[in-house]
């Protein structure tokens, strides 16, 4: 069903898969949401956001769905959305400003359907951007950056989370220049835990799984207590 067809903002967390419009500045958010194994289920709920939609990125993206897959797998809920002027979404590209408040938008309706629980943000390339410069603003609880496009865009005035916050990216990614991005990592009074993946390029083709281990390992020691 064409998320437009369906309410805007449900009063509560969907019980099972579910796809629907939630209220943005610009407009109607397209989202979608999926829920851990209840043996499995934390008090914690990941916002995944996608790469650049002027290069085709979307929430359906192969790496953003197996970013998904490993956090759900570890017991998290988890939503993924369209930035303004992308898939379903209403208005227009805005270059990372606009996807901001999109991201705001998401996260604010996580917390009304939600309350208490943990919000993590999550983002591979562009939307590893947009998660950054807004994880100090929306009290992230863990961070996690995917080929950061440290050097495509000015990560400089960023204000660096304290949270826990997870960076992991590909030795032989061809978009973002891995060096680039071990500098600046380098360069961070506090940086994150990171993890290089040699042999690996931007999109993680034939890495997906490995993109899957890494993540599930690496968060496990910060997962919020059991939903039960």
């Amino acid at each position: 069903m064409n998320p437009t067809e369906l309410p805007n903002d449900p009063s509560a967390f969907p019980e099972q898969e579910a796809s629907f419009a939630l209220s943005g500045p610009a407009g109607k958010l397209e989202a979608m949401t999926d829920v851990a194994e209840r043996a499995e289920a934390r008090r914690g709920v990941a916002v995944i956001c996608h790469p650049n939609p002027v290069q085709g990125g979307t929430m359906h993206n192969k790496v953003v769905t197996m970013v998904e897959r490993s956090l759900r797998e570890s017991g998290l809920d988890t939503v993924r959305f369209n930035f303004r002027g992308t898939g379903e979404s209403a208005g227009s590209y805005d270059n990372g400003i606009g996807e901001s408040d999109d991201l705001a938008a998401v996260v604010a309706w996580v917390r009304k359907v939600r309350p208490g629980d943990a919000v993590w943000l999550a983002g591979f390339s562009f939307g590893s951007y947009v998660t950054l410069r807004n994880a100090v603003a929306l009290k992230a609880d863990v961070l996690i950056s995917i080929a950061p496009p440290a050097g495509r865009w000015s990560f400089e005035a960023i204000a660096i989370p304290t949270c826990p916050w997870l960076v992991v990216m590909g030795e032989e990614d061809e978009v973002v220049d891995p060096q680039t991005v071990f500098d600046w990592i380098d360069s961070l009074a506090q940086p994150p835990k990171l993890v290089r993946m040699p042999e690996t390029g931007h999109f993680f083709h034939r890495r997906l799984m490995d993109l899957r281990g890494a993540i599930k390992h690496d968060v496990r020691d910060w997962l919020p207590p059991p939903r039960s």
